[in-house]
């Protein structure tokens, strides 16, 4: 992966390779920001870069044995740490088990990718990866030796937050004092997750969404699209280039988050529990990671209704249907109720990561939204 490859990000790009030059390479970095934004695709680039034998000012030179390797992620002195599960084919789940299917991944997405697609590809159903002590006991081993044929031996830890509780405290250590010429780097989505000792050891490095020109860019180098077409795309994707392109691969634009959602909401406006109960079965069947992606449409949806509330339509990125949902429904989302709803979703997605129960999460959370969409404005 170069930089050249990576979409927008220029601010980015440009401090990474000047700590090359400067030689002032932190050994502990977070990446950390919005979903689709290239993290992973940044973490490679600048890990080929360091370690290209012949570099040039902007970028690594692609041709090198080095690079080779770091193109087909086979370079030895290169590591994976990534959220596992137990599958019915994997037993003893390990990083080290799904190597294989992981490379894979990421040379096909391009380093674009999201816990749900990979999810997918380990074929876990309905479980929810994590970083475990296993892995983490690994790093040690792993960065004991002297590096095979780089100057620095790159430790890719990816979705950080994901790290088991009991696992947290046995990479401080290593963390505070790697081994000499050792890169780590932690890609997150959620740094609020992240065990506080962790992050006061990382030098952490912000995301932003892409934008609209940016992801119109990374559309038309990754697909076969018409330039006419990726309009609505990345009116949708809201700076996500992962969204974007799995809408250009399946044409789905959340419609079907829309569609419950919207269902959902009048029921609780009604008190229908009788078919709240009924629909709470539907969210169960969706899957954990569909419940979180369908609990944080409902929270933009909520950021939405509160734009129109100040009276800041042209700032909300929706349309047809949805559009029209939002002008009746932000009567009922505004100052005197968005914080606690905000905060009862948010609780909600991290339930879910919690492996809670989705019928009883479902039925609670609709009880509280009869009540609060009532609430009266201040």
């Amino acid at each position: 992966m170069k930089f050249a490859d990576i979409v927008g990000q220029q601010e980015i790009k440009r401090r990474l390779i000047n700590s090359v030059k400067d030689q002032r390479v932190s050994h502990a970095q977070l990446f950390h920001g919005a979903p689709g934004s290239g993290k992973m695709a940044m973490a490679l680039a600048y890990a080929q870069y360091i370690n290209c034998r012949r570099r040039g000012p902007d970028d690594s030179c692609g041709q090198c044995p080095s690079c080779v390797k770091y193109e087909k992620l086979a370079h030895p002195d290169l590591h994976f740490i990534f959220p596992v599960t137990k599958t019915s084919a994997v037993q003893k789940a390990s990083s080290r088990e799904f190597l294989g299917t992981w490379r894979n991944y990421l040379i096909e997405r391009k380093a674009y990718i999201n816990l749900e697609e990979w999810y997918r590809q380990m074929e876990v159903e309905n479980k929810q990866g994590i970083i475990n002590t296993e892995d983490i006991n690994s790093i040690n081993q792993t960065l004991a030796y002297k590096s095979f044929e780089s100057e620095y031996k790159v430790m890719l830890i990816w979705m950080v937050e994901r790290i088991y509780h009991a696992a947290s405290t046995r990479i401080l250590k290593i963390l505070e004092e790697p081994p000499d010429k050792t890169l780590f780097i932690l890609i997150s989505e959620n740094p609020d997750l992240i065990p506080l000792t962790i992050l006061s050891r990382t030098q952490m490095i912000r995301f932003a969404p892409l934008s609209d020109d940016e992801l119109t860019e990374g559309l038309l180098s990754r697909k076969q699209i018409a330039a006419a077409d990726t309009a609505k795309i990345r009116f949708k994707a809201g700076g996500n280039l992962n969204v974007a392109l799995q809408m250009a691969e399946t044409g789905d634009t959340d419609e079907e988050n829309f569609q419950f959602f919207r269902n959902w909401m009048r029921l609780c406006y009604v008190n229908n529990f009788a078919s709240l109960y009924q629909m709470s079965a539907d969210f169960v069947k969706l899957g954990r990671e569909k419940q979180k992606s369908l609990l944080r449409y409902g929270l933009d949806i909520a950021r939405r209704c509160l734009l129109m509330n100040y009276k800041l339509e042209s700032k909300i990125r929706s349309e047809g249907e949805e559009l029209e949902f939002i002008r009746k429904f932000s009567d009922f989302i505004h100052p005197g109720n968005i914080d606690t709803i905000s905060a009862a979703f948010d609780e909600s997605i991290d339930n879910i990561e919690r492996n809670a129960n989705g019928n009883i999460l479902f039925i609670n959370l609709s009880i509280k939204m009869t009540m609060w969409l009532r609430a009266v404005r201040k």
